[in-house]
């Protein structure tokens, strides 16, 4: 006999009913409801981004013809197309946004998340700065002006190497600039950024550098400086560079007046010159230039949120609604991650995401699904009933 839940009924304990309900009563996401709850929104939020629903059509649909499943969800009846749209627009995006980084603080304590693919000898925090545009059509959201003709948000994130998610995400408009946000980062003295060259401003690399925060980037084609010390290149190594410089531009000396490092790096790939700069003088040419090398994991993180989640499209336009659907994304994205760690059988996370698509009321258990998704489920037995005044059992 099958005593197992669907999949995503499973994957639904991973939400704490006490915990949620906690946040709703925190937030007043519920104030004045009539009926549908948050838990109903979150479970429909969910399967939007997990069945990769396209629509509230698909989402309610979806949900209406798993009528006899969605007990286990804990949800009585398939929400209405317009109750959920009206829940997206009113309810507080700030919910799902607690929601993710408690769970991200649950796991990462339980040591649920996976650890660097690149091994550093060095003890300090390791991070990445960057954002990721989502266009937007102006029409249907004209809230989210960019250009004169283009919409659009951004998703700022600061990546942890530790287990590359983030230990810091915004949403704002697409028209704000990266360094604005930049300048708002509390980081720790000692951890190390690395970022491209969209965040280069010399008054915060002086601050950070007062703070005790060492960062990595890329040099501004138009820096002006001097250089004060020609280090060692190490050899049989992609080094071509290593150099002490002061900045000498205008202002520049002002607003930084530290010593900073310039490191030219050869991308034999591209067959180009890379030019890295950091205020860190003690650590290897190399060791920085795989610092910097590292910072594309974030570009996987952006890239696997966009294709395998729904923040390209969305159900609703207003900005509510598009912030509960990117925060719901993350934390569908937060759970795949969980899953991947936990599995034994090597997936990809394109695969598992697909293959949870396909197999969500699926009545497997989750666990044994992921270590083994290939295998055969379990056979119901076959019960045999002796229905009186006949010798012969009927079979069921």
């Amino acid at each position: 006999m099958i005593k197992v839940a669907s999949l995503f009924s499973q994957l639904l304990h991973h939400f704490p009913r006490t915990e949620f309900a906690h946040l709703v009563a925190k937030h007043q996401a519920e104030r004045k409801a009539k009926g549908f709850t948050c838990w109903t929104q979150l479970v429909a939020m969910l399967f939007c981004h997990l069945a990769r629903a396209d629509s509230l059509r698909e989402i309610c649909g979806g949900l209406a013809c798993c009528q006899g499943k969605l007990r286990h969800l804990g949800i009585g009846k398939a929400p209405n197309k317009s109750t959920l749209s009206y829940a997206n627009k009113h309810r507080p995006a700030e919910l799902f946004e607690e929601l993710f980084w408690t769970m991200m603080q649950r796991f990462r304590q339980s040591g649920g998340l996976s650890g660097r693919k690149r091994k550093f000898r060095f003890k300090n925090k390791l991070l990445s700065l960057d954002s990721t545009t989502i266009s937007l059509c102006l029409n249907l959201f004209p809230w989210a002006q960019f250009r004169r003709a283009k919409g659009g948000v951004k998703v700022h994130v600061l990546l942890d190497h530790d287990d590359y998610m983030p230990s810091y995400a915004l949403i704002t408009a697409a028209k704000r600039h990266d360094r604005t946000v930049a300048k708002h980062l509390m980081l720790k003295p000692g951890s190390i950024v690395a970022f491209d060259r969209a965040y280069n401003d010399y008054s915060l690399f002086s601050s950070w550098t007062d703070a005790g925060v060492f960062f990595v980037t890329r040099q501004k084609d138009n820096a002006v400086y001097q250089v004060v010390d020609d280090k060692t290149v190490p050899q049989n190594r992609s080094i071509v560079a290593d150099q002490v410089i002061k900045l000498t531009g205008p202002r520049a000396e002002e607003r930084c007046p530290h010593l900073l490092r310039r490191i030219v790096v050869w991308d034999d790939q591209n067959q180009r010159e890379i030019v890295l700069l950091t205020n860190h003088l003690d650590f290897g040419a190399s060791t920085i230039a795989a610092i910097y090398k590292d910072r594309w994991e974030i570009e996987i993180f952006f890239k696997t949120l966009k294709q395998h989640l729904k923040v390209k499209t969305f159900i609703g336009t207003s900005e509510n609604a598009l912030r509960i659907q990117i925060w719901t994304a993350l934390i569908v994205l937060l759970l795949l991650k969980y899953l991947h760690h936990l599995s034994r059988f090597g997936w990809s996370m394109s695969n598992l995401a697909t293959m949870l698509r396909m197999n969500l009321f699926t009545y497997r258990d989750l666990m044994a699904w992921l270590h083994d998704p290939h295998g055969q489920p379990p056979v119901p037995p076959v019960i045999q009933l002796r229905l009186p005044g006949f010798g012969q059992a009927v079979a069921r």
